[in-house]
């Protein structure tokens, strides 16, 4: 070897600066691709890749592109412009020393430009092809605008309605949240990350959000290992083992320890025991937050604790870049914990294509969209059929719906016309402007025919207060407009226009801000200013109809009695108004079921269904003396789990067992038979539960272990096959062993989860 030769080498091993750009050659081996990057990284340039900034209010993009040249930035999140990330990724590329490609992610929950019904609705139409493909289209759309990961879904399991985050979830069952997950990442990952019209999946809120003390927000949660592993934490499960490449860490502490210091949840947990090789990424400043925790007394702890628990990215924090070169170099921060992070973030720019092709979202200028929020952008078809699907029919007395469309209506209420709480809160690039109301809606499906009348009725609340804070809430506009007339004279407006009409149709709720992050309720009740229009509706004699847009389950007990027929829409998104126009006169038979119970008052929360067995339960028609009950009021939900009317009627038979026994290994098959046994075509969701008869530890009353939806004509009948193996049985035991205990099964199958056929058969 020359003396030249041997100098060039010892100069590129004593200087990592020798080398300048990862190597297209490793591209097929991600293992040797990664590790070769790294080997090339400074620690301040490993540092850089951990941390995620926010375009504009935290950083203008002047200075990012400075920082992300100077090898300081990962990624940013909340920029869906071409123009505004082409400069950065060429920052990376062209400016920075080693040409690590920038990822860009966003917050795409129920939708992108399309908005689809929120999480609740989604839940609400049992139909994991549906939820899929809403996913699918959010991802076509959300790459075309440069976007690469998505902090969804949101799987946390929600058995407190005031907590107002119960809007972006799937509701309060562990088997349907977990299905939902599936099928959530499926249509935005579509087989790979790496397609240029799929995006990265980030699952969260790890773990247990949904638990929160009181349901306030950010709150604790102090929570037994049983609850935690049988309840809250198969969701998450189901999302990374479909492959979710990313997981987005709490805000909550988990029992006494922030989620973002938490070494048992992030690696004990999530990448010892479930094997996750994904990326963790902080929430919003919640590093910081470990000081206001208490868990930490600087910035430098704070730091330290998250890294060494396993937070890989930083959101909106500075601290990482600030303290984690001086916490390496005078040893209470290891080399290793550094590189741990830095090679799931390279791995999943790997994953995304990113490394192959940094611009492979981003495309060329000249591809650019002319106008990001042009109409011929949106699924408006997908959304309808979607929004359609997602509607419960809670009641229908005397079949007053459908409606006719030669009828006079009288629509009225403070939802009634608005687009922005149509399209419910984390709608991403949603437009307001572009969104159908119900006004809208019911015009377009009336068609001419019959008269549609509107008045506004009521402020959606008159308490100044709460319309503050729901303002504060938005930074480019009030969302919520108070009409300044006084609450009588919108009133006798409404009444004289409903005294026109055949039939009432009034649209209450919540405006969409009082079901998002950081709005929990201490009611559930409608705001006092919708009761009074509802009584006043009421009086007149009309026909009234409830159309409920809302991001929680409400108390309906008043509106229970009095209305004559009630359709749960919760926010249904940009073509709601069409969509719920097509159920209220008929174009569509609504088949969604309730994912979440409905409970009668606050004061009887959590009101779920599979809650465990008791010793002295409450038996319906008993004396409740000396039983688990609330005396001042009827017991159980107000509308139950997997509730959901029809404009037909279906029945069941009785359960048919393969076999009244089941060998280890083996399985048993329920049969039922489903019959449509009323005017017109319709789909049902049979439901199977199962409950263990006894167990080492006390198990729920029952639990949701399968469903099908199946669509029937008027008199036909099908016969549904239900699998039943061991593993349906598993539940974790005292030590945390996933077993399947020998012993009575009852299996029950039913519309909804209380009024069911039973049948049983004995584990060996």
């Amino acid at each position: 070897m020359s003396m030249k030769m041997s100098f060039v080498l010892a100069a590129a091993v004593a200087c990592p600066l020798a080398f300048s750009q990862p190597n297209p050659a490793l591209l097929n081996n991600k293992k040797a691709f990664v590790a070769d990057l790294m080997g090339q990284m400074t620690l301040e340039e490993k540092v850089g890749q951990l941390r995620l900034i926010s375009i504009g209010p935290e950083m203008p993009a002047p200075q990012l592109a400075d920082e992300i040249a100077a090898g300081r930035v990962g990624g940013t999140f909340n920029s869906i412009n071409h123009k505004e990330q082409r400069p950065l990724q060429e920052a990376a590329i062209r400016r920075s020393r080693l040409k690590i490609p920038m990822l860009f992610a966003y917050d795409v929950v129920h939708g992108h430009r399309t908005s689809f019904p929120i999480g609740l609705g989604l839940a609400s139409t049992w139909n994991f092809e549906a939820v899929r493909r809403t996913a699918r289209v959010a991802a076509v759309e959300a790459s075309a605008d440069g976007i690469d990961l998505t902090f969804s879904p949101t799987v946390d399991i929600a058995r407190d309605p005031r907590w107002g985050r119960t809007s972006e979830g799937f509701g309060e069952d562990t088997f349907l949240v977990s299905q939902m997950a599936r099928a959530m990442v499926h249509g935005f990952q579509n087989g790979s990350p790496a397609k240029r019209d799929s995006i990265m999946s980030s699952v969260k809120h790890f773990a247990l959000y949904g638990a929160v003390e009181g349901g306030r927000d950010y709150n604790v949660v102090d929570m037994s290992p049983l609850r935690m592993y049988n309840d809250y934490l198969p969701p998450y499960r189901a999302a990374i083992d479909a492959g979710a490449g990313g997981v987005m860490i709490a805000l909550n502490t988990v029992n006494g320890v922030p989620a973002s210091a938490n070494k048992w949840l992030l690696q004990d947990l999530l990448r010892k025991d479930w094997g996750f090789k994904g990326v963790t990424v902080s929430d919003h400043g919640a590093i910081t937050e470990l000081m206001r925790h208490g868990v930490a007394r600087d910035e430098a702890e704070a730091a330290k604790l998250a890294i060494q628990a396993g937070v890989d990215m930083s959101m909106a924090d500075q601290v990482y870049i600030k303290e984690l070169p001086g916490l390496v170099k005078s040893g209470q921060v290891s080399q290793r914990d550094i590189d741990n992070a830095v090679r799931e973030v390279l791995g999943a720019k790997f994953d995304m294509g990113l490394f192959a092709d940094p611009f492979l979202r981003i495309g060329k200028a000249e591809d650019d969209p002319p106008d990001l929020k042009a109409d011929s952008r949106l699924h408006r078809p997908d959304a309808r059929e979607v929004a359609r699907e997602a509607l419960v029919l809670l009641e229908n007395k005397e079949k007053t719906l459908p409606l006719k469309k030669g009828a006079t209506v009288a629509l009225v209420g403070p939802l009634a016309d608005s687009q922005v709480d149509m399209l419910g809160v984390w709608s991403g690039q949603g437009v307001a402007k572009q969104t159908v109301t119900l006004r809208q809606g019911m015009g377009n499906v009336m068609g001419g025919q019959g008269k549609l009348l509107y008045a506004r009725g009521a402020n959606v609340t008159n308490d100044e207060a709460i319309v503050k804070y729901l303002n504060f809430l938005n930074w480019d506009e009030p969302e919520v407009v108070q009409d300044t007339r006084s609450p009588q004279a919108m009133i006798d407006e409404a009444v004289a226009t409903a005294n026109q009409a055949d039939v009432i149709v009034a649209a209450v709720g919540e405006a969409r801000g009082m079901s998002h992050e950081s709005s929990s309720r201490t009611t559930l009740d409608l705001p006092e200013s919708q009761q009074a229009l509802l009584k006043a509706l009421k009086a007149t004699g009309k026909p009234l109809v409830l159309v409920l847009m809302n991001g929680r389950p409400l108390t309906l007990n008043w509106e229970r009695e009095n209305a004559d027929a009630m359709l749960e829409t919760w926010f249904a998104g940009t073509e709601g108004g069409n969509a719920i126009a097509d159920v209220l006169f008929g174009d569509f038979n609504p088949s969604g079921k309730l994912p979440i119970s409905l409970p009668r008052s606050v004061g009887q929360i959590p009101t779920y269904y599979n809650h465990p067995r008791l010793g002295r339960p409450f038996t319906p028609g008993k004396p409740g003396n000396y039983t688990s009950q609330y005396f001042d009021q009827p017991q159980g939900a107000l509308y139950v789990f997997g509730h959901g009317l029809s404009y037909t009627d279906f029945t069941l038979s009785e359960v048919s067992l393969s076999s009244t026994s089941m060998k280890r290994g083996g399985k048993v098959e329920a049969n039922v038979t489903v019959s449509n046994t009323g005017q017109r075509a319709g789909a049902t969701v049979v439901q199977l539960y199962i409950q263990d008869v006894a167990a080492s530890i006390v198990r729920p009353v029952k639990e949701l272990k399968g469903f099908q939806k199946v669509m029937l004509q008027p008199g036909e009948q099908k016969t549904l096959s239900f699998p039943i193996d061991e593993k349906l049985l598993k539940f974790y035991d005292n030590q945390l062993r996933y077993v399947a205990e020998a012993g009575r099964f009852n299996v029950q199958i039913g519309l909804d989860s209380e009024n069911v056929r039973e049948g049983s058969f004995e584990l060996k």
